[in-house]
């Protein structure tokens, strides 16, 4: 038995939205009429007036005509996922509750998959006592070539091997040339020699042989002797290295159960359920945050009405996820199950995310609906996320295929979106150079406040994006991005190999003696203690900054940095650490700084490098700007 949930209408709906409802077996529609296509239509229109905001990275938006307790109607509009960063924005729908009452669960769970990361790379790098002691004994008197010294049990390891390995190889070679030459004494001695003369010859190239032997065998035993102990010792590190990537697995696993609990969706009947609940034999990532559950679900906790429900494609590129939707029809262009999203074209629910949850959501609507009533009237706009449209008074048709909206009848609630614009200060087919600003990622963190970023931000722009490096959040000024895989490589060698000169202003929080210098203090970051690094002999990594001091006025110093090494968070220690300069940065308050001001005062003000297509030395830079 099928339940239909829409008005009368002159013409037949292009396509419905269908479930079979969890506690009556009836299969659930909800239609999307014309009516509700031409009022996706006013919101695409409004949409390319604001290209800038909405054409920066292709999605799915929705609409869902619904009616009010009171016979008015209004339609709510909502988007997938994040728009330009952001979860909740002004004028839309907001996403399904309930990860806010994950977020400590979450934020602690980050920590430890962050701690058990850093122990996987100490792992990765760790020493092993006397084993490597041992092991640095003999390298230190071997003779195999080396162009830097092992740093990591696994390098002292591989190194030895290969030594020991060159050791047999070139020690079999000369025991077979022995070997071959006694075979032709034997043979002389054969024809020359006679009794006890012949006798003790043989017995001497025998003992020469012996040897031999003896000497293969000791030097497999030396070998044992040296790489045993750090096989042993790597074997362990191996078993809690597999310990520790199960552990991470288990605790992701967990993280994301826990959030499927927390997404609670509710039907028309006032039943709510998990996530989970509705989908237990596993749920794809994103599900819960297309337009369909979040419009029905806040419909559903409104008290409201759905009528009819329409959701379209905006903007250019198409989302892995994309592919497999219900409708098929795609305008007559008959490609609409293969991923290949159009603007402007309708769409149906997803196949892997929304379409397994549609009867629940869609539960109750039987109960609720009644005969449509045919007419409309002009009334105001009501406050978003509505849009009011004319109630049935007005003795228009509703849904006919006479029945158009004008704009005056139907006007979108302008809504309230940050400011996404970049400094662009370079730019050519390989790469791009921007002017972050203080406060802004330079790449998008793990969790949904941490998604705006320069990043982020680009490739709404650019159909290829990378970063090559980055600046600290709280960090202003130059950032350099690539534009092809090739470039990134080469610009990411650049780096890595110490070739890009980078120049930093700061404004420090006090003065010191000094007018120019070096600091070359090792840091580490606690995993326990994140985002804070500091100086540690034992753990850190070498990190080298040259400073030249500006000028100094009312008690503070203006200076230049010019870092070595790109250690997280070098320059704002090697400034506050008692071993560096002793006087933090002004306004880095995770590093000591007392002072009432709205910024930190670091910007990386230029960057000079190898062009990776013209070889040509180039500098970027943006002046400082306190």
């Amino acid at each position: 038995m099928e339940t239909l949930c829409n008005r009368t209408s002159n013409s037949t709906p292009p396509y419905y939205y269908t479930g079979y409802c969890p506690y009556s077996g009836k299969l659930l529609k909800l239609p999307r009429t014309q009516e509700v296509e031409q009022i996706a239509r006013i919101l695409m229109l409004e949409m390319a007036r604001e290209e800038d905001i909405y054409a920066r990275e292709g999605k799915m938006f929705g609409v869902l005509l619904v009616e009010k307790n009171t016979g008015e109607y209004y339609s709510i509009k909502a988007f997938s996922g994040l728009l330009n960063g952001e979860a909740v924005i002004d004028g839309w729908v907001p996403p399904i509750p309930g990860r806010d009452r994950v977020a400590i669960e979450e934020a602690d769970t980050l920590k430890d998959l962050a701690r058990m990361k850093q122990e996987l790379i100490d792992l990765d790098r760790f020493s092993t006592g006397e084993a490597s002691a041992q092991a640095d004994a003999f390298l230190r008197n071997a003779s195999r070539t080396r162009t830097r010294t092992p740093t990591t049990a696994r390098e002292r390891y591989k190194l030895l091997a290969a030594e020991f390995a060159d050791k047999l190889e070139k020690l079999a070679i000369e025991h077979r040339q022995r070997k071959a030459f006694r075979q032709q004494q034997r043979e002389r001695f054969a024809a020359t020699l006679h009794d006890i003369e012949l006798i003790t010859a043989l017995d001497r190239l025998a003992a020469e042989s012996r040897q031999d032997g003896r000497e293969r065998r000791q030097l497999k035993q030396e070998r044992d002797a040296v790489l045993q102990p750090l096989q042993d010792v790597l074997d362990q590190t191996d078993d809690r290295i597999r310990e520790l990537k199960q552990q991470r697995k288990i605790r992701s696993r967990q993280l994301q159960i826990q959030m499927h609990d927390a997404y609670r969706l509710m039907n028309f009947l006032g039943t709510s359920s998990s996530l989970r609940e509705l989908m237990p034999a596993g749920i794809p990532t994103g599900t819960g945050d297309c337009c369909a559950p979040k419009l029905l679900h806040y419909a559903a906790s409104q008290g409201l009405k759905p009528m009819a429900m329409a959701e379209f494609w905006w903007g250019d590129g198409v989302d892995e996820w994309m592919s497999g939707w219900v409708d098929g029809e795609m305008r007559g262009r008959g490609d609409g199950g293969t991923g290949r999203k159009i603007q402007g074209e309708f769409y149906g629910a997803c196949a892997e995310r929304c379409q397994p949850l549609m009867g629940f959501m869609l539960a109750g609507l039987s109960s609720q609906m009644s005969h449509a009533r045919s007419g409309l009237q002009n009334t105001s706009i009501s406050p978003s996320p509505y849009l009011r449209l004319p109630s049935p008074n007005s003795g228009r048709g509703f849904g006919g295929e006479g029945d158009k909206i004008s704009m005056a009848q139907a006007v979108w609630m302008t809504p309230t979106l940050p400011n996404l614009s970049l400094p662009i200060i370079y730019e050519d087919e390989y790469l791009i150079a921007i002017d972050k600003p203080a406060g802004l990622l330079s790449v998008p963190g793990r969790t949904i406040e941490l998604q705006d970023s320069v990043l982020t931000r680009l490739r709404a722009l650019y159909p290829e994006i990378y970063t090559v490096h980055r600046l600290d959040r709280d960090t202003s000024g130059t950032l350099l991005l690539a534009r092809d895989k090739v470039t990134y490589r080469h610009l990411s060698q650049q780096f890595e190999a110490r070739q890009v000169r980078k120049i930093y202003e700061a404004i420090l929080g006090g003065q010191i003696e000094l007018d120019k210098g070096s600091i070359d203090l090792p840091l580490w970051g606690d995993p326990l203690d994140r985002p804070r690094q500091k100086v540690d002999f034992k753990l850190g990594k070498p990190s080298l900054t040259k400073f030249q001091v500006l000028g100094q006025i009312d008690g503070y110093t203006r200076v230049e940095f010019f870092p070595v090494t790109g250690r997280t968070h070098q320059l704002r220690v090697h400034a506050a650490d008692a071993r560096g300069l002793s006087v933090c940065i002004l306004g880095d308050r995770l590093y000591g700084c007392q002072a009432n001001v709205k910024r930190l005062y670091l910007h990386a003000r230029e960057l000079s490098f190898t062009h990776p297509s013209t070889l040509e030395r180039i500098s970027v830079q943006t002046p400082c700007t306190f």
